[in-house]
């Protein structure tokens, strides 16, 4: 078992090899995520009312 001041030092260490995104990249994948994320919504939103209409008309409410 290392102590806890080594296990640090070796993350600082790690921290140098990291290739940071640039800010065009995070904004980019940002915008990627986003747009993914509402897509993904109304598709469930849109199965939602279908299935919920479905389900209406079976059980007759």
């Amino acid at each position: 078992m290392i102590s806890p001041l080594t296990y640090l030092k070796h993350v600082r260490e790690e921290f140098t090899h990291i290739v940071w995104p640039t800010t065009h990249t995070a904004i980019a994948h940002t915008l990627v995520v986003i747009l993914i994320s509402i897509v993904i919504a109304i598709i469930v939103g849109v199965l939602d009312y279908v299935f919920g209409n479905v389900v209406s008309r079976i059980v007759g409410a």
